[in-house]
């Protein structure tokens, strides 16, 4: 096994996990003449429709895995919260890109705002909270403010809590369980960014535009691009991404979620998270980009040349959630839209079911 392994047409990328994000991934692989090998435990899993081929087994068999390495080239992920000691396994006999030190950082956010500082780009300040005395003391240092994060497997507004006040301070550590955690203080901001940066074999980054991003929910909406930014904010945010992902000697394309506040070239920015992987406020760039996010990753973990993150044209990507999905003959019937479905058997609330990107003509 070489970490420097690339690919050819015709070769297998594994990919762990079988949500819309694979079911994507499978589709611009094909495009490139590669071959996928999806591994999920889900039986449903909507990337399957569109794969070579899949296993359907726990993430920790390790008999499972040992065959669905052998049939693979390399092997990527789709979601950052694959079980660590399975992608250790895989390493140990196939590359695997982005590599697990991705997954070590990015699973844990206290490692991942530790990895974050040394980086060099600025983040929210924060604290451990391991029990009821270290949320007090990180309290009194926030002003009683703050927003209280488990340290694992958090998203979509999962796995958090907002104090505002002592009686939000009072239950915020059981409404987690009681689970290690970190205390972000809290930041007035403006507006939620994100950047979706890809990273080459040999070292080559490329930064999309940056996306302005509206949640409902905590689940996010829309993304809009061209982001209402100062020329120098998109310019710092892109290549903070860039700085990010060499840091981490990563390779494959990453999402760089940030909050900015302020107006006009004085902005200040905030990176607020990574997640290792193809990222929904990329999917944008299927529809307004020469090369799409899910592409390049494709490339990437290959070990091919990337492409041209270049956009041609101006976009509003949307989440279809839940039963949004069901106007999919209006959103057809207009010219502008692209429509994506992800071919989920069951709609439910709070479910992404789809996307739309809404296209314009370049402007800026």
């Amino acid at each position: 096994m070489s970490n420097d392994t690339r690919l050819i047409p015709g070769n297998t990328v594994g990919i762990l996990g079988g949500g819309q994000l694979a079911r994507m991934l499978s589709l611009s692989a094909a495009s490139l003449g590669l071959k996928t090998h999806i591994f999920c435990p889900d039986q449903n899993s909507p990337a399957f429709d569109v794969a070579t081929t899949y296993t359907i087994a726990p993430y920790d068999d390790l008999a499972a895995l040992d065959v669905f390495a052998a049939a693979c080239s390399v092997v990527t992920y789709e979601f950052e919260n694959v079980p660590g000691h399975t992608a250790s396994h895989l390493a140990a006999k196939i590359p695997v890109r982005p590599g697990v030190r991705a997954l070590e950082v990015s699973q844990d956010r206290y490692n991942e705002k530790e990895f974050l500082r040394s980086a060099g780009v600025a983040i929210a300040d924060y604290a451990t909270v391991d029990s009821d005395d270290d949320l007090t003391a990180a309290l009194e240092r926030f002003d009683g403010i703050g927003v209280l994060k488990t340290r694992r497997f958090g998203y979509d507004g999962k796995g958090q809590v907002m104090i505002r006040s002592a009686a939000d301070a009072k239950d915020a550590f059981d409404k987690i369980r009681k689970v290690p955690a970190v205390l972000e203080k809290l930041i007035p901001f403006d507006r939620e960014v994100s950047v979706i940066v890809a990273r080459d074999l040999d070292g080559t980054c490329v930064a999309y535009d940056i996306a302005e991003n509206h949640h409902e929910h905590h689940i996010l909406k829309t993304s809009t691009i061209p982001a209402h930014v100062s020329t120098q904010t998109a310019k710092t945010a892109r290549d903070m991404a860039m700085r990010i992902a060499s840091s981490l000697d990563y390779v494959g394309v990453m999402g760089v979620e940030m909050f900015l506040s302020g107006s006009g070239e004085i902005e200040d920015i905030l990176v607020n998270e990574i997640a290792p992987r193809v990222h929904n406020s990329g999917h944008w760039t299927e529809d307004a980009c020469l090369t799409s996010q899910f592409e390049q990753h494709m490339r990437a973990v290959a070990g091919w040349q990337l492409g041209s993150g270049e956009r041609h044209s101006n976009v509003v990507m949307e989440n279809l959630i839940g039963r949004d999905c069901e106007r999919w003959p209006q959103i057809m019937a207009d010219p502008s839209a692209r429509l994506h479905l992800y071919g989920k058997e069951e709609t439910r609330p709070g479910r992404k079911m789809g996307h739309v990107n809404r296209i314009k003509p370049k402007t800026c």
